[in-house]
């Protein structure tokens, strides 16, 4: 499964990240200030393809945090489950052994079809 992983899966990713990186080198300048068009205060230059990577990356991270924060009731519901299968797991232990010694005194149940 991994070597499956790494052939099919990353190395195609990489060749197109390495043929991206080579064709988009150019200097772009980013700007975030809308009213300062001769000389913007927050602007940033840099190659295309860190911009582009530096989006996907903020995408992928933005994706992972809402995605993790809509099933927070699913992974609180299998935390209170566990808590309760523990529970339960607990009480059938101090049941068992509380009928322990009773089972010993008495025997196993007789088989009703024997004779």
């Amino acid at each position: 499964m991994r070597r499956f992983l790494i052939i099919f899966i990353l190395l195609p990713l990489a060749i197109v990240v390495v043929a991206l990186s080579v064709a988009n080198r150019d200097l772009i300048s980013f700007h975030l200030d809308p009213f300062g068009v001769t000389s913007p205060q927050w602007s940033l230059t840099a190659p295309l393809y860190v911009l582009l990577f530096a989006a996907l990356a903020l995408g992928v991270l933005t994706g992972g945090t809402a995605t993790w924060a809509r099933q927070r009731k699913w992974r609180h519901a299998a935390r209170r489950e566990h808590a309760n299968a523990e529970r339960l797991r607990q009480e059938n232990e101090r049941l068992r052994q509380h009928t322990a010694p009773a089972r010993a005194i008495t025997g196993p149940p007789a088989d009703r079809d024997a004779a």
